[in-house]
């Protein structure tokens, strides 16, 4: 899989061992946002410290560009929280200017 482009709102993952690339559509933010509830309200808790590890890893799997031939999306969780919270912020810190502030 190619690199993100940030041009595009793009942000990289590394989960298990494979970099996949996060592309917070229009499409891939409504899907996160019938999941989890509004964005902005993901936004604030986020800024809080109160985002949940089930939330991040529901935004980050309705963001993937691709997905990689048998990757569920427990497997996806799993590895994202193996690689930890520290390696994913980057990547959540991009999604998340992308919805406050668009492209």
């Amino acid at each position: 899989m190619s690199g993100a482009n940030p041009a595009r709102g793009e942000a990289a993952i590394m989960v298990g061992g494979a970099a996949l690339v996060l592309r917070p559509s229009f499409a891939a933010l409504v899907a996160a946002e019938q999941e989890l509830g509004p964005l902005f309200a993901l936004v604030e808790r986020a800024a809080r410290h109160e985002l949940r590890l089930a939330e991040l890893a529901a935004l980050f799997w309705h963001c993937l560009a691709e997905r990689p031939e048998g990757l569920t999306r427990d497997a996806f969780a799993e590895g994202l929280a193996a690689g930890g919270l520290a390696r994913a912020t980057p990547a959540l810190k991009s999604l998340l200017e992308q919805i406050l502030a668009g492209r």
